[in-house]
């Protein structure tokens, strides 16, 4: 398969989708919108993905794997930390081409944050996680310096994690605000989207593995939370809520389904539009399991879903959704300048051309 490849996405969605984001002039360059490959230098799946611009993105994976570009994807820098092919990368949060947050998951002290602040040459530990019980799934920031990371729940209840300083160092929030976690809930780092922010207080988390998928949402920087259930299936340890995206602190959009392949995902996305308090089913959804979602940039209706089995595009703010495309795509990520991210297994990584 060449470096750039159309593979597929020129169905109306797509394309009403990006001539209502972008300005009048571009709506030319935007009528046959597809996926460019890029030839990444790995194969190692790719879950964590951080749209800076269309030139710049950052990704993350298995085997300690991040890489970076700075020209569009014609060339990934391997910039990954040493020593850590032992690591499990399933979210990064990049604030431009030079500094960025990167979160290892698993039990126990496998669950680590560290920060780069000169493009990957040199990272810091800045976390490492001393509780058996903890395990870590999802970073997000509100800005440059105030973030958040969530454990699935310790002692009942889900575990948050706090920065003030940009990731270079971390404090467990007190739990006292937090609901009580069902039996076998928690969150999936399938594609650094369980946990999301938007605005400069309010942050969601999705959960799965209960009876029912939930969405839990604050509005103080985590520490205290409300949770509402979803009509996402449940009941499970492989379904729930995989993904969330918010262009506001009141429109939200969830993905999930069953992560497995033999099962079928029948209500795989739902909506809010009111800061998550109640969710309806899309009355389409995708076919199938997904994992990632984002909104296009300046666009009150369009946003993009990915997984496995392909690539789903809405233009009605989420209550339809369209394939576009069947390539395979773990998460998904859009910047301000237009500029969208897919990446995925075996070291898949594309950018949304004109």
């Amino acid at each position: 398969m060449s470096r750039t490849v159309a593979v597929g996405l020129c169905a109306f969605a797509l394309t009403t989708a990006l001539a209502a984001a972008v300005p009048a002039q571009a709506h030319e360059a935007a009528k046959a919108p597809h996926w460019g490959l890029t030839d990444s230098g790995t194969d190692v799946r790719l879950r964590g993905l951080s749209a800076v611009s269309r030139d710049t993105a950052w990704v993350a994976g298995s085997k300690g794997i991040v890489l970076r570009t700075t020209d569009g994807g014609a060339d990934w820098r391997n910039v990954s930390p040493p020593n850590s092919a032992d690591l499990e990368f399933r979210d990064i949060e990049a604030f431009d081409a030079r500094r960025a947050v990167v979160l290892a998951i698993g039990e126990g002290e496998a669950s680590r944050v560290l920060r780069t602040d000169d493009g990957g040459a040199t990272w810091t530990e800045s976390f490492r996680n001393t509780d058996a019980k903890a395990f870590y799934d999802c970073l997000t920031f509100f800005d440059r310096r105030h973030g958040l990371a969530m454990s699935d729940p310790v002692d009942g209840k889900f575990r948050i994690l706090s920065t003030s300083d940009g990731g270079r160092s971390w404090t467990v929030l007190p739990s006292d605000g937090m609901p009580a976690a069902q039996d076998g809930e928690a969150g999936f780092a399938a594609s650094g989207q369980c946990l999301v922010s938007s605005g400069s207080r309010d942050v969601w988390l999705a959960t799965g593995g209960g009876a029912r998928a939930r969405v839990l949402h604050s509005s103080d920087r985590g520490l205290t939370w409300t949770a509402a259930d979803t009509p996402i299936p449940a009941g499970d340890p492989a379904r729930g809520v995989f993904a969330l995206a918010f262009r506001d602190r009141t429109h939200g959009l969830a993905v999930g389904g069953d992560y497995r392949a033999d099962q079928t995902s029948p209500r795989a996305a739902a909506l809010t539009p009111d800061g998550g308090r109640t969710w309806s089913p899309a009355a389409q959804p995708p076919p199938a399991y997904r994992s990632g979602v984002t909104w296009f940039p300046h666009s009150r209706t369009a946003a993009l879903a990915v997984g496995p089995t392909g690539t789903d595009v809405t233009t009605d703010g989420g209550s339809t959704w369209h394939t576009v495309d069947t390539g395979s795509y773990d998460t998904v990520d859009c910047a301000q300048d237009l500029g969208c991210w897919a990446s995925g297994e075996k070291g898949r990584v594309a950018r949304l051309e004109p």
